[in-house]
């Protein structure tokens, strides 16, 4: 029997962000909770009222309820959400840990402003649209929370599969690097050379899916 899994989203996005990924493995018989996370981007006035320490403590609620219900689950964390896995794996039963373009180093601004012009261009405005309306506030605690789970990476030791966008806009992909030289336990990368942010939207997501398939059934 397949363990159960657990996915977050990344900071003001929503389960959309991995269902793509969730539906595959719940095609493979693997059961799979995607909560809307509290840093999700529907509620201006609610992200605006939010701490980095609640966002923990949520993360924190919900592998709670995973190992009642379950005793040891797989999780899979994109951008932020990848964080608080790798924090949440440390403290709870996880089997198998997956972190898909993981928020440690921030792409750069030149970067940014070559996506932003791309686009324009292509009257594609939801990063430009997400930049301009995410509270000031919760950027920072968006920050503050990397600060501090950052450190929490060297002191992971179960398997753990790191996959990439190499055309990440907002995660810089030297992300991966430093998540994979800060490990401790059994670990692997995978580059996507096609692929944006939204990995589990990309072109390379067919790939991806084999990948985590493959990783989550070694023994």
């Amino acid at each position: 029997m397949k363990q159960p899994c657990l996915l977050f989203h990344g900071f003001t996005g929503g389960p959309y962000e991995v269902e793509p990924l969730a539906r595959h493995l719940r095609e493979r018989g693997q059961s799979c909770e995607v909560p809307n996370l509290p840093w999700n981007g529907d509620s201006y006035h609610h992200l605006k009222a939010s701490h980095w320490e609640d966002w923990v403590r949520a993360a924190e609620a919900h592998a709670q309820s995973m190992t009642a219900r379950h005793g040891s689950f797989d999780m899979i964390g994109f951008s932020m959400g990848g964080l608080l896995a790798a924090y949440l794996s440390v403290r709870y039963p996880i089997r198998k840990l997956i972190l898909l373009n993981t928020a440690v180093i921030y792409v750069s601004p030149g970067r940014m402003l070559e996506v932003i012009r791309d686009e324009w261009k292509y009257q594609r405005k939801v990063s430009l649209v997400k930049a301009t309306s995410t509270p000031l506030r919760a950027t920072w605690q968006f920050t503050r929370l990397v600060r501090h789970l950052k450190p929490e990476l060297s002191q992971v030791n179960i398997p753990t599969m790191i996959a990439q966008s190499e055309k990440d806009q907002v995660i810089h992909p030297q992300s991966a690097r430093y998540i994979y030289s800060k490990l401790r336990g059994p670990r692997e990368i995978h580059w996507h050379p096609r692929s944006n942010h939204l990995i589990c939207h990309s072109d390379d997501a067919p790939n991806l899916f084999r990948q985590v398939s493959v990783f989550l059934d070694k023994e």
